[in-house]
């Protein structure tokens, strides 16, 4: 008798875990015809439109899903050249990747977002806000937006691409160890350098060469909504000196945190972006 309750309860919670609503995985061509793959859970808006840092993917938002869908539609997109999106592309940059999401925005048929983006989905998520203004709510970013002001040393990302064309995972490599505090998260480490190794080292060194003439400065003050950063300790976020910048902007830091917070602790990720977002509802 006992082994028989316990098989139907087995079926029932083997039941309820398999049955559990997955993100479905869609396809749009993007402003060049480059096909952008993307998942898609949940209908209520404002919708969350989640943006992967540069060299990285979907993927890295999966733990976001089952927690924010159920209040939003969850939108986590491959940019042209990342995860499964199509990398037929002649034109890289900021600009190009926020034309990506505005592709997806509208084959959703989305009225009102919030962008959220991590590292470099950080700039491409106020680049998207400002190609849509009538749709976007407030931009959230994630381990970015440290200071806005804050300039690339000369020739820096001449050399990070000179670097990646020739020495594409040693640079890969180390960049990766860089974005984590020291000994920590190796598992996870090992995924983010995994994933981001499936990238070309073609499309990495056009990316970086793209950066050399991009102001996030002059980004941040043209938006004329809120900006936030949930960001993790290992760099320092200047809030202060970022509302010189946007006078909208506030910032929650993560203690023990390094690059990708949502990866790292996402059950307090997802508590901070939630009361993130509540500052947003309108009665």
């Amino acid at each position: 008798m006992k082994y028989f309750i316990f098989c139907m309860l087995s079926a029932f919670f083997l039941g309820t875990i398999f049955s559990e609503e997955q993100p479905s995985v869609k396809k749009n061509k993007s402003f060049d015809n480059v096909e952008i793959v993307y998942s898609v859970q949940g209908e209520k808006e404002p919708a969350l439109v989640f943006i992967h840092g540069g060299f990285a993917d979907r993927s890295f938002w999966k733990n976001q899903f089952a927690y924010f869908s159920g209040n939003h539609k969850v939108v986590a997109v491959d940019l042209a050249g990342h995860g499964d999106s199509g990398d037929n592309r002649s034109e890289w940059g900021i600009l190009p990747f926020a034309r990506d999401i505005e592709a997806v925005i509208k084959n959703e048929k989305i009225n009102k977002a919030v962008f959220i983006g991590n590292s470099l989905g950080g700039p491409i998520a106020l680049q998207a806000a400002l190609l849509i203004p009538e749709k976007a709510v407030a931009v959230i970013g994630i381990d970015t937006f440290q200071v806005f002001s804050l300039k690339a040393p000369e020739g820096y990302y001449q050399t990070m691409a000179k670097n990646f064309r020739e020495k594409f995972e040693a640079t890969m490599k180390e960049m990766v160890q860089a974005l984590f505090h020291p000994n920590s998260y190796p598992d996870l480490q090992a995924y983010a350098l995994k994933r981001m190794l499936e990238g070309s080292p073609e499309i990495a060194t056009a990316i970086m060469e793209s950066l050399s003439d991009y102001d996030l400065a002059e980004l941040a003050k043209r938006i004329d909504i809120p900006i936030r950063s949930l960001n993790g300790d290992l760099y320092e976020t200047r809030i202060e000196e970022n509302r010189k910048i946007h006078p909208d902007f506030d910032a929650v830091i993560l203690p023990k945190t390094g690059h990708y917070p949502m990866l790292e602790n996402p059950e307090l990720f997802n508590q901070h972006l939630k009361q993130i977002l509540d500052e947003f509802k309108t009665p």
